[in-house]
């Protein structure tokens, strides 16, 4: 067995899984899911028809690189969005399409570490869970950044000490953040690229909520778009990763690419061929209408835009609750209570946190399901950035998500 194995932690949705288990939440109010972020706006019917359209194509094995006007299509979105110049995105060398970004995710570390190096991969805490599995079982050590409230949820670069730099081969950010929403700042990137040069480590950048903004006029900034910026015109040392999952609520389509170094990309390609996963044709062909629109990601901004606005007015009076810049997800943090901090009747949690205790309260007397900050985070320079918070995700229907937030309130206000 690979000896990573040993290390890595239940998924989070099994933790939680075990802390509802036994409890009975309250029969006359329906259950409203708020702890997975799945998507549950329509796939918008353009995307379903070119599937129905392509169907054909499932008789033919797909190739690993995928077909040439897929990759063009992703170059052209990817050139109009961060603003780079349509000759600077080689589709046939520096465009890759993957099954999902979360298997992308993982291969990529397994494809460009040496565990013989000892190496580090650093990441973000709280992170996506992908990011230390993908570490572990890539024989790697990895070294968390804290992201709180006193760095604005944002990893604070300066904080690493050399020799970490040093041994670091892989380092994942995620901008828009999961599980906060927080933004990178271009000047950030900006840092992070030259320390990149100077240490010889790759950046993979995980962008997946980067269409879910709250501002129309100020999207997220990419990696690729602040290495081009700077002068970094072949993206040395950078890709990004993005998905049709969250932009156009389309997560069974499992679709998505990565881009950026061609040098990173070439190896990576080579790996994939051995892996396994080309993406089926039908697939491809969805992607292509899907990358080429952009109306129905503006109407999905505005539904999230709306659910936000209401969610937050309900709640803000009983809790501190603030809007993040982008994503889908409510980084809550809980309100401390000598009751909520003590075992109520829906069951004992020794040395629990309170993220635990609020979200198996919330469940057992509201019957609402969030996920505790702490199954996305690890005790690291002794502190757990997540014990304290809970990820509320806003993907239900604008009228379950009113009627969570008065639950959630009603439950607040009992605490207090």
């Amino acid at each position: 067995m690979n000896p990573g194995l040993t290390f890595c932690h239940p998924y989070p949705f099994e933790k939680l899984a075990q802390l509802k288990h036994g409890i009975n939440p309250p029969t006359n109010k329906r259950h409203i899911a708020m702890s997975i972020g799945e998507p549950t706006h329509p796939t918008p019917e353009f995307i379903q028809n070119a599937m129905f359209e392509h169907i054909g194509g499932l008789g033919t094995y797909p190739t690993t690189k995928g077909i040439l006007e897929l990759r063009k299509a992703i170059a052209d979105w990817l050139s109009i969005r961060f603003n780079i110049p349509a000759a600077a995105i080689d589709p046939e060398t520096q465009v890759l399409p993957v099954s999902g970004t979360r298997e992308a995710l993982f291969s990529i570390a397994q494809c460009v570490i040496d565990p013989a190096e000892k190496p580090i991969v650093i990441m973000p805490n709280p992170f996506y869970q992908i990011y230390e599995g993908a570490a572990f079982l890539a024989g790697a050590e990895p070294y968390f950044l804290n992201t709180t409230e006193a760095t604005d949820y944002l990893p604070d670069f300066a904080s690493v000490p050399d020799d970490i730099w040093q041994r670091c081969r892989l380092i994942y950010i995620c901008s828009p953040g999961n599980p906060s929403g927080a933004v990178m700042s271009q000047a950030s990137m900006e840092h992070l690229i030259g320390l990149a040069e100077k240490y010889d480590f790759i950046i993979a950048s995980d962008e997946c909520y980067s269409e879910l903004y709250d501002d129309e006029n100020d999207p997220p900034v990419g990696l690729l778009q602040t290495a081009y910026a700077m002068g970094n015109t072949a993206f040395k040392r950078c890709i990004v990763f993005h998905s049709l999952s969250k932009r156009s609520n389309a997560p069974g389509l499992r679709s998505g690419f990565v881009a950026g170094d061609a040098d990173i990309l070439k190896p990576y390609f080579q790996y994939r061929t051995y892996q396994g996963c080309a993406m089926p044709l039908p697939t491809q062909h969805a992607s292509i209408r899907a990358w080429q629109d952009e109306a129905h990601v503006i109407e999905n901004r505005a539904l999230y835009r709306a659910k936000f606005a209401a969610f937050i007015n309900i709640l803000s009076d009983v809790c501190d609750i603030q809007k993040p810049a982008a994503s889908f997800y409510v980084w809550l943090k809980v309100p401390i209570s000598d009751d909520l901090q003590g075992e109520r009747e829906c069951g004992k949690l020794p040395g629990a946190t309170a993220a635990e205790k609020f979200a198996q309260q919330l469940f057992a007397h509201e019957n609402i399901t969030v996920l505790p900050g702490s199954y996305l985070s690890r005790e690291f320079d002794g502190i757990n950035p997540g014990q304290n918070h809970v990820r509320i995700a806003l993907v239900a229907p604008l009228a379950e998500c009113i009627e969570a937030a008065h639950r959630i309130k009603n439950f607040i206000t009992t605490l207090n």
